[in-house]
């Protein structure tokens, strides 16, 4: 399948485990964060092929999330 992980970001524990364990079960490499500042230091250090994310988290949201890797990765 995808050489590149997809990163999956909910701050709803059973949600993120959801997604991650049907995207593994699918053959999919998933890397989780539970926050959007997770998320970015993660983004920032590995090659993600797809972010998945949930739109309302605290402290920041997924639109904020999707904002701030486009612009260290317009093509994500």
């Amino acid at each position: 399948m995808q050489s590149r992980p997809i990163l999956v970001v909910d701050d709803e524990p059973d949600m993120r485990m959801a997604l991650t364990h049907s995207l593994n079960r699918s053959g999919y490499e998933v890397e989780s964060a539970s926050s959007g500042s997770e998320a970015l230091s993660k983004f920032k250090r590995f090659d993600f092929s797809t972010i998945i994310t949930d739109v309302k988290m605290p402290e920041m949201s997924g639109i904020e999330l999707l904002g701030e890797v486009k612009k260290i990765s317009p093509r994500i």
